[in-house]
């Protein structure tokens, strides 16, 4: 039987961490660790980190494993992702596998408790839990909750989500870019957004609150009108994905009530 807890870690600060995230760290008998190739090695390195600074059982065990890449060449993105799935279910059974007990058929009969540590929240544009249900067996799974990206973005620039008794929705990049501004709200949150998709729209009268690496040292933060601001936020994106081989940003976009 196997336990499995997809712990938040929010951005990967290890402040960042609940209590309740620290707990199920330590009561883990195994953590696995991703790794996504050496241009995203800093991801693998933060999640050690974590470890370094609140694991504190001796007993758990430590296990690293390859995340197979995603065929974006695949002009179905939704079967692309399907497919990308199944793969990292096979990784991630492989892992588990080599780190069952084997020392007889009573400690094959007890329950292991498995920990996979999450970007944000597991709940929030975040596969882990869709994946996590393709197991077989069917494992014991829990989700422990983490700080996301929107709260850590309105924190860093000191911002309320929504404007007073206003509603706001939190969409990606590829909806932007398709269907543009949605009706009825003013204010986007927007995430996975790899081509800047706030090109697409109209700029009169929209801020944009933007964040890059939000919690980590690395934080980057731009506010602004975006008219001024977008084109900058395009190049300055572009360098910093260059420079670390991996970008993880968020946006804001506020425009006057009523706005068209």
């Amino acid at each position: 039987m196997i336990d499995l807890a997809l712990i938040g870690i929010g951005t990967g600060n290890p402040e960042h961490l609940t209590l309740q995230a620290i707990r199920e760290i330590n009561t883990a008998d195994l953590i696995l660790i991703p790794r996504k190739g050496s241009a995203k090695a800093d991801l693998a390195d933060l999640r050690r980190t974590i470890c370094a600074e609140v694991l504190t059982n001796k007993a758990t065990r430590i296990a690293e494993f390859d995340v197979p890449c995603r065929d974006v060449e695949n002009p179905d993105y939704l079967v692309g992702v399907n497919d990308w799935h199944d793969a990292i279910v096979a990784a991630w059974q492989d892992a588990i596998a080599a780190h069952l007990p084997d020392d007889g058929p009573q400690d094959r009969a007890k329950s292991l408790k498995v920990a996979l540590l999450v970007w944000g929240d597991p709940a929030l544009y975040d596969s882990t839990l869709r994946i996590a249900a393709r197991l077989d067996p069917a494992p014991n799974i829990r989700s422990i909750p983490g700080i996301m990206s929107m709260n850590m973005l309105a924190a860093a620039h000191a911002i309320a989500l929504n404007d007073i008794g206003a509603p706001f929705i939190v969409t990606t990049g590829r909806q932007l870019r398709d269907h543009g501004w949605p009706s009825g709200v003013d204010t986007l949150v927007v995430m996975l957004d790899g081509e800047c998709s706030f090109q697409y729209l109209d700029f009169e009268g929209v801020t944009i609150y933007w964040g890059a690496y939000v919690g980590m040292a690395e934080q980057i933060l731009r506010k602004g009108p975006l008219a001024e601001l977008g084109p900058q936020i395009v190049a300055e994106r572009a360098k910093s994905r260059d420079d670390h081989g991996w970008i993880m940003d968020i946006y804001l976009l506020r425009r006057a009530a009523g706005g068209r």
